[in-house]
């Protein structure tokens, strides 16, 4: 009879101690995603802030950061702030995977957002694993096309129209505008430009000349003029320039020097006319010369975007001109926002991807061309609008007026865009409401 009471006693503690546990893992327990506390949200990023293709791209970290301190300081988001982690990569794969590997293991960043670098990008996802670890990898600041493959890179969610987008757009224009013109064409060696040129032959433009430049080259004494020698001799008269800020300076400056001036179309990766300037491109070579756009220009204090984006910069990036860079940064930090926002107060990566795919088309951003964020479509925006330099550096719309395109990444059509974009949240603070 007392071994059956004992026995009786432990059944009956037992059922107590499981009915506690029951009413102790209902009620709210501590954040135990990787990256988030009660009070914070851990981002990171790897930039280029230093080596060759530094300028310009060195401004997107502060920028992303000076926004998100703005937020922080109007109640963050479901009362937690974001903090921004920035590594230096160089703008070189095996430090990109160096610097993301820290961000990830050592740091345990919640998600990672706006890392920049076609190649880079590629070698960090086959290293470092962000979609077999679940990592968020938001917004990056590549234009490559294969990133478009929601199978291959789940975590991972374009913000740019591609460069075969971009191809696209810009070989409508070249045959609308300079049929019969001897072509050319300077383009990064590697998935950068090849993925442009994927996108000239998929629109039927084929160049007179062509230049491919290794990475990093721009930076070598003399690199430039043979690029110019090599158009001026072939009798070049357009010459697109698709690769980065600082070897786009270049080439201006070289062209500049040898008094070479066919009609250039400069890809938007580095048409930044601040960073050029300050790169020793001449007002006058630039002045009159093609770019492209998928944001307004920063020189256009009307639009609602720019106002309140060059707001926060005075404030909370002082002392840093106002150009292209940081507004995309600042419009890349936006669309963090909502996407963390609408992953709601109990946030988890898992959650923070299903959002973003359910509800990223409707997230405000500057970009006058719409995201494609879908259950199938990791892929941001899609298009562009052309314009002209003047010699203050600005872009205006060409004599037609703002003229948006959108097109895709393969062989669909280049057509006008009716899309209207959203507003500016009130203050430039979402409720996604």
């Amino acid at each position: 009879m007392i071994g059956k009471n004992r026995r009786k006693r432990s059944w009956i503690a037992a059922a107590v101690l499981a009915a506690g546990s029951l009413v102790f893992t209902s009620l709210p327990a501590a954040h135990a995603e990787v990256g988030v506390t009660s009070t914070q949200i851990k981002l990171g990023t790897t930039l280029p802030l230093s080596g060759s293709a530094s300028p310009g791209y060195n401004k997107l970290g502060d920028a992303m950061k000076a926004y998100f301190n703005y937020v922080n300081d109007n109640g963050g988001v479901y009362g937690r702030k974001i903090s921004l982690s920035i590594k230096n990569d160089g703008y070189l794969p095996d430090l990109a995977v160096k610097t993301t590997n820290e961000l990830v293991l050592k740091e345990k960043v919640f998600a990672l957002v706006g890392a920049l670098g076609t190649a880079n990008h590629i070698s960090v996802q086959q290293t470092v694993g962000l979609m077999r670890r679940g990592i968020p990898d938001l917004f990056i600041n590549t234009g490559f096309s294969g990133f478009a493959n929601s199978k291959s890179y789940q975590t991972t969610f374009t913000v740019l129209p591609s460069y075969a987008m971009e191809a696209k757009i810009m070989a409508q224009f070249i045959k609308e505008n300079y049929a019969g013109k001897k072509l050319g064409i300077i383009y990064q060696d590697d998935e950068f430009g090849s993925d442009a040129i994927k996108g000239f032959t998929t629109a039927g433009v084929k160049f007179d000349v062509e230049v491919a430049y290794p990475s990093g080259a721009q930076a070598t004494p003399g690199a430039a003029d043979s690029w110019i020698s090599k158009f001026k001799s072939s009798d070049a008269e357009v010459v697109v320039m698709f690769g980065v800020t600082s070897a786009c300076g270049a080439t201006l400056v070289a062209a500049s020097k040898a008094k070479y001036a066919p009609k250039w179309i400069i890809g938007s990766v580095g048409g930044d006319a601040t960073t050029l300037t300050a790169l020793g491109v001449p007002p006058a070579i630039l002045n009159g010369q093609i770019g492209l756009s998928p944001v307004p220009s920063p020189a256009d204090t009307t639009d609602e975007y720019v106002k309140q984006f060059r707001e926060i910069n005075t404030k909370y990036n002082k002392n840093v001109p106002f150009d292209n860079n940081v507004l995309a940064g600042m419009n890349t930090a936006l669309l963090t926002v909502q996407a963390l926002r609408a992953a709601g107060p109990n946030l988890t990566r898992k959650g923070l991807i299903a959002a973003i795919r359910s509800k990223g088309s409707t997230f405000a951003s500057a970009a006058l061309v719409p995201l494609n964020f879908s259950a199938q479509s990791t892929v941001g925006h899609n298009g562009y609008w052309m314009g002209q330099y003047d010699l203050t550096g600005a872009m205006k719309p060409l004599s037609g007026g703002l003229v948006v395109y959108t097109t895709d990444s393969g062989a669909g059509p280049v057509v006008k865009s009716t899309f209207k974009r959203p507003a500016m949240p009130a203050k430039g603070l979402p409720t996604n409401s």
